[in-house]
């Protein structure tokens, strides 16, 4: 027995003795610090929206053909049927819900790169506006950021002004992903879309447009400010149909974000990517950043380079129904010119050198 007692004890000591040093050893290991958990947060920040602005979409439309197929049809189809009742609300104004711009991830994802937003001048509410936001870069982080999230402070700096943003048209017609894109501000970059917006809606809207599109995605790379603008003259049409201003934005650092394969004009890969723009609204890219564990590693986050969207000077405009050829070329033109200014003021501030130009296709 006294040998049973004295077995046990001993087991009893070594126990004791594991698990202080088990404890010692816990408590010796370096906790993470507040700005590894923050980078932490920005990093699962851009991830989260990365991944619903590629995958989201497609992963619902493929989701519920496979829910077709199960003793849950009825889901499916019951959404469906909603989506064809439902079919116009994106150019109807849509449905927005304010308490996504004040998401707190919105802050990890603005302080990831960061974003930052300056303003030149006020913008009235008394007024109607379309801003023209350049570049486009790979995926427009920087319009997101300024114009759906509220993170950048563009309520604040541009009080009574209520800002979205619009997006492919195409985007809207796929299932969960519509739905999201509208809770954010998200509309069709379509003229009936557009013009609910500056007609039904009061005064007070500025609705951003990112003008050179999926064409200027495809000359996107570091170093590079080339825009797709010279002959994009829809937006002034719109402007002179509803008396709205146009205020020109420029994204300084949009296009460091990523690295893409360009294909030079006239090989058959550029030919290619031309033709599925054409068909599909949008360009195919071939595009990499950092990995999800190193910045060193490749993968699809965008590299963390900082962004600064510069809101230039409103242009007044003359409210015509029906604006001659002659008059949308002359604003036209008029809003190349304060676009070029805005740049050129302002480029020497955000990373680019004196010598650096605008280039305007």
């Amino acid at each position: 027995m006294k040998t049973i007692i004295a077995a046990c004890s001993q087991n009893l000591s070594g126990s004791r003795a594991s698990i202080q040093t088990a404890l010692r050893t816990l408590l010796a290991v370096p906790w993470p610090s507040q700005r590894d958990v923050g980078s932490a947060l920005q990093l699962l920040a851009v991830l989260q929206w990365v991944l619903s602005f590629l995958l989201l979409g497609i992963v619902s439309l493929l989701l519920l053909i496979y829910l077709l197929f199960t003793s849950l049809w009825l889901i499916p189809v019951l959404y469906v049927a909603w989506i064809i009742f439902d079919w116009d609300t994106p150019e109807k104004g849509g449905r927005r819900l304010p308490c996504l711009r004040r998401w707190t991830v919105w802050k990890h994802f603005r302080d990831y790169f960061p974003v930052k937003l300056v303003k030149t001048h006020d913008l009235s509410p008394s007024h109607n506006y379309i801003i023209g936001s350049h570049p486009h870069g790979i995926l427009c982080v920087g319009a997101f950021c300024n114009f759906i999230t509220g993170s950048t402070g563009f309520e604040e700096l541009f009080p009574g002004i209520r800002p979205s943003l619009t997006t492919l048209a195409g985007n809207f017609r796929l299932p969960l992903f519509r739905e999201y894109l509208m809770s954010g501000g998200l509309f069709p970059v379509t003229r009936r879309a557009i013009g609910y917006l500056l007609s039904q809606k009061g005064t007070g809207n500025a609705v951003a447009i990112v003008i050179g599109g999926a064409a200027e995605s495809l000359s996107c790379r570091p170093g590079v400010t080339t825009l797709i603008l010279k002959n994009r003259k829809g937006f002034v049409r719109m402007a002179l149909r509803h008396g709205a201003f146009l205020v020109p934005s420029f994204s300084f650092g949009e296009n460091d974000l990523f690295r893409q394969v360009v294909f030079e004009e006239g090989s058959w890969m550029r030919s290619i990517q031309r033709r599925f723009q054409k068909m599909m609204g949008f360009a195919p890219c071939l595009f990499y950043g950092r990995g999800l564990t190193s910045c060193r590693s490749r993968g699809f986050l965008p590299y963390a380079r900082p962004i600064t969207t510069v809101v230039g000077e409103p242009l007044a405009v003359p409210k015509v129904e029906n604006p001659s050829r002659e008059l949308v070329d002359r604003y036209h033109e008029l809003y190349i010119s304060a676009l070029l200014k805005l740049f050129n003021e302002n480029k020497t501030k955000y990373g680019l050198s004196e010598s650096d130009e605008l280039h305007i296709l």
